[in-house]
């Protein structure tokens, strides 16, 4: 099961995204925060991927910002 970002979350993760998906508009990303598919298919169509590549690349990348939010909010 995937949790999808929060628009706040979306700002906060965008440089990171940005350095993984080179190709990716700031305004573009934050208009499409609200709909996942819609990402999903930008993402694909600006980085010359299929929609199940995409999909599995935007999952990855979830998975390892949610690892970045592990290792920021440990207190040890």
């Amino acid at each position: 099961m995937t949790v999808r970002p929060s628009p706040l979350c979306w700002k906060a993760m965008y440089p990171r995204a940005k350095q993984r998906f080179p190709h990716l508009q700031r305004e573009t990303v934050l208009s499409l925060e609200q709909d996942w598919e819609a990402f999903v298919r930008y993402l694909a169509t600006s980085h010359q991927l299929t929609l199940q590549e995409a999909h599995e690349e935007v999952e990855d990348f979830l998975f390892t910002e949610s690892l970045h939010a592990e290792l920021e909010t440990d207190p040890a």
